[in-house]
Order: structure tokens, then C-alpha cells, then sequence
């Protein structure tokens, strides 16, 4: 925008010097030359008395004094035919004013100023004085270079003035795009500070408000998704009950362990739902411990529904950029797919391994093979949420990491989670910020 607006500015500076320079350049040569042609008619009048009266001695003296002065030549036509002074010929203009008409000419010397002589007893005698070309022109090309000089010196003040000008309007611009930025980066805290003209401040008065607006919307959001997690609590607080109650220790122990499970998630969802970042240490877990856990949890359900259940961990501990809580999720949703997606008594399983600085989760089975797009977050075609693997991308993102879908060598499906290291804690992070302050991550 600068550069066009230094452009414009410079287009119309120089279009505006130039309709108004050319006819003063023109005017200053008229004026020399008149100016010159003024001085050459004087003096060739300061003869006229003269000639007019004087015997030709007389008249050749003065002729050549003057000359002398002026530095042009002058010549005098007598009635008789005599030529005093410079010589020179007989020309149109000397034949017409021997007539008794005054003139000035153009001639291929310069310009041509003959003077009508008449009051002589032998006739009218006729005064000529050429004024040279050097002399008409004298000081117009040191005054064209000032009014050139001029109009340049004119365009770059003109463009200095656009130049502070366009950054008046861009720079306002400018913090409007970066604040813009700054929100899609989810940081809801940035502001414009209104600046530059009215129709700007009242862009940014207007972004400032959007920005207030999702800051509220996020608030209730989180709080409505944070009550509503929070009505699980008493659901699970009466299945804990009903837990205890078994007579079989290992179901009640078993039953009870998986409300514990169900509630820490759902403590989870209300803490991710209420801040904005997990506290300090929190981004770090044992992905062996987790898949391990999670297996054995699952198997219960496999050997109900007549599935075999292979598991290849590689020794713990695999450390792992992920929140416990997550990573527990992520398993979760790819193992729940398992059972979603394929018939009773399809086998699947489950690798853990390390490999080239980052740990790969390998949940195979041979059903009959995952859908296109089945990544697509809330598309199911086996009628759930759409969630599971989407849940299960995210987790892999945040870790560093990320989501493979692959068709198994004999059908069926493998889902590769690859997750990266721990991030090294920064210094003098702090603990939570309020989910107003800003978007979460997933």
C-alpha cells in the first residue's frame, strides 16, 4: 500500500509540475528573447536622430561606437545607396522599411530589427542591427535547470509527505492483521490499541468486541461442558455403591477399578474444560504402563465376545509427550473402535515398541477393514459419535507425534499412533490460566 501510495503521489506530482513548468519554461524564453530584442530596438533608436540629421562621417563614428557597446552589428542604409558599418546586404526587411515601415524579422542569424530613418533631405535611410541567437537565449537554459531542479525537489517532498502519510494508514493495518493472527492462535487476550482514521478504529474498535464476544462464548462453553460432566459424578458415585454390594470380591474390585477409571476421566474433562493449559509435569506419562492397563482392561470384554487378544510391549518405562489422562483416551477409542467395528470373535493386537527416538502404538485386527474417512472427526458409518479416532489424532499431535490408518496384510485394519518425547518443562512456567484467556489445544 505504501509503495502504491508513494506511486499515485509521484504520478500526480509530476503530471501537476509538468502542466504547470512547460508553459513557465516557454515563458521564460519568450521573455528573454523580447527582453533582448527590447535592448537591440533601443539601441538601434539612440540612432535615429543621427542618421537623421549628421553627414555620413558622423553617422559611421557613432554606427561604430554603438556597435562597439552593444557588441551587435549595425549597419545604416542610406538614400544613395551607401552602407555605414557593419556591412551587410540589402535584405527584404532593410528594402521594406526604406518605404518608411519600422519591422523586426527572423533571419538565419537571429533576429532582424530594422528601423525607419525618415526627415532626410535625400529620403529615408534605414537602420539594421541583427540580435544574435546566443543572445536571445541567454540565461534560459540555467533557468530551465532551476525550474527542473525545482519540480524534482517538489516530487520528493511530495513523496516524503505520501510515504508519512501511507504509514499513518498502514501501520494500523499492520497491528490489525498481527492482532488477527494472534487470535487464530488462540490468544483471546490481544487487542488493537485504535489508531489512524475513523473508519479504521472502528475496524479495530469491532475486532477488539469479536474478540471480548468468543471470550465470553468460550467461558460459557467451558463451564456448560464442565456442569455437564459434572452430572456424571452422581451416576458414578451410585454405580461405586453398587459395586461394593457384589459378593464376588474380583468383580467388585474389578467394577470398582473402571468407575475409578470413569471418574478420573471425568475429573479430566472438567479440568481440561475449565483451564486452559494442564499443570506443570502433567504432559509426560508412561505409555507402557497405560497400554498395559488398558489391555487388560479391555481383554475382560475380548474373551466375552470370543476375540484373541495378542500384546507385544516393549520394557517400561516409554516415556511420552502426552497427558496420562489422554493417552489413557486415545487407547481407548482405538481399542472401542476394535469392538465397534468388527464382528464377535475377529482376533486383534496390540504392539508397543520404540523405535527411532519416538514410540509406535500398533492396534491391528482383521476384520473387515476401516472405512474411508473414517478419520474424519464426526463421521461414523458404525453409528457412534465419530469421535474415537479423531480423539486418538489429537492426542498423537500434542505428543509430537501423529496418525496412520493402513490396511493389515490380510485385510483389516492397522492404526499406527506414533508419540513423541516429553517436552522439556519451560522455565518459570507457571501453573493453569483460565480457558478464557485463550483456545485449548484438543
Amino acid at each position: 500500500m505504501r509503495a502504491r501510495l508513494a506511486l499515485l503521489v509521484a504520478a500526480v506530482s509530476v503530471l501537476t509540475l509538468i502542466a504547470f513548468l512547460v508553459p513557465l519554461a516557454l515563458l521564460v524564453r519568450t521573455v528573454a528573447e523580447d527582453r533582448a530584442t527590447v535592448r537591440a530596438t533601443a539601441d538601434a533608436q539612440s540612432l535615429v536622430p543621427v542618421v537623421g540629421t549628421a553627414d555620413p562621417a558622423t553617422i559611421r563614428l557613432t554606427v561604430e561606437q554603438l556597435a562597439a557597446e552593444s557588441g551587435r552589428p549595425v549597419s545604416v542604409f542610406l538614400p544613395d545607396g551607401t552602407v555605414l558599418g557593419a556591412p551587410a546586404p540589402r535584405t527584404p526587411a532593410v528594402a521594406l522599411a526604406a518605404r518608411g515601415q519600422s519591422l523586426t524579422g527572423e533571419s538565419a542569424a537571429g533576429r532582424e530589427v530594422v528601423i525607419a530613418v525618415q526627415g532626410r533631405a535625400d529620403g529615408t535611410g534605414v537602420i539594421r542591427t541583427v540580435v544574435p541567437r546566443q543572445e536571445l537565449t541567454a540565461g534560459v537554459t540555467r533557468a530551465w535547470l532551476v525550474l527542473a531542479l525545482l519540480g524534482v525537489l517538489l516530487v520528493l517532498i511530495g513523496l516524503a509527505v505520501a510515504d508519512r502519510l501511507a504509514r499513518t494508514l498502514v501501520r494500523p493495518i499492520s497491528e490489525l492483521s498481527a492482532v488477527s493472527h494472534r487470535l487464530a492462535n488462540a490468544e483471546l487476550d490481544a487487542r488493537v490499541v485504535p489508531a489512524g482514521p475513523a473508519e479504521l478504529r472502528e475496524v479495530a474498535g469491532a475486532l477488539n468486541h469479536l474478540a471480548g464476544r468468543i471470550q465470553v462464548l468460550l467461558v460459557q462453553e467451558r463451564e456448560q461442558v464442565a456442569d455437564l460432566s459434572h452430572r456424571l459424578r452422581t451416576p458414578l458415585t451410585a454405580l461405586r455403591l453398587e459395586a461394593e454390594a457384589l459378593r464376588d470380591p474380583d468383580d467388585a474390585a474389578r467394577i470398582t477399578a473402571a468407575a475409578d477409571g470413569l471418574e478420573r476421566a471425568v475429573t479430566g474433562l472438567i479440568r481440561q474444560a475449565r483451564w486452559r493449559t494442564p499443570t506443570p509435569g502433567a504432559a509426560a506419562s508412561d505409555a507402557a504402563a497405560i497400554v498395559a492397563d488398558r489391555v487388560a482392561f479391555w481383554s475382560v470384554l475380548a474373551e466375552d465376545t470370543g476375540r484373541a487378544v495378542s500384546l507385544d510391549l516393549a520394557p517400561g518405562p516409554l516415556l511420552v509427550g502426552v497427558p496420562a489422562d489422554d493417552l489413557t483416551a486415545a487407547v481407548d477409542a482405538l481399542l472401542g473402535n476394535v469392538f465397534a467395528h468388527t464382528p464377535d470373535g475377529t482376533p486383534f493386537a496390540v504392539r508397543l515398541a520404540a523405535e527411532a527416538g519416538e514410540v509406535l502404538l500398533t492396534v491391528a485386527d482383521e476384520g473387515p477393514g476401516m472405512p474411508a474417512g473414517a478419520v474424519q472427526r464426526g463421521a461414523s458409518p458404525g453409528g457412534s459419535t465419530g469421535l474415537g479416532l479423531d480423539i486418538a489424532r489429537r492426542a498423537a499431535q500434542a505428543g509430537g507425534g501423529r496418525l496412520e490408518l493402513r490396511t493389515g496384510p490380510a485385510g483389516g485394519t492397522q492404526v499406527l499412533l506414533r508419540l513423541g518425547p516429553p517436552t522439556p518443562a519451560r522455565p518459570g512456567g507457571g501453573g493453569s490460566t483460565p480457558a478464557a484467556d485463550g483456545l485449548t489445544g484438543p
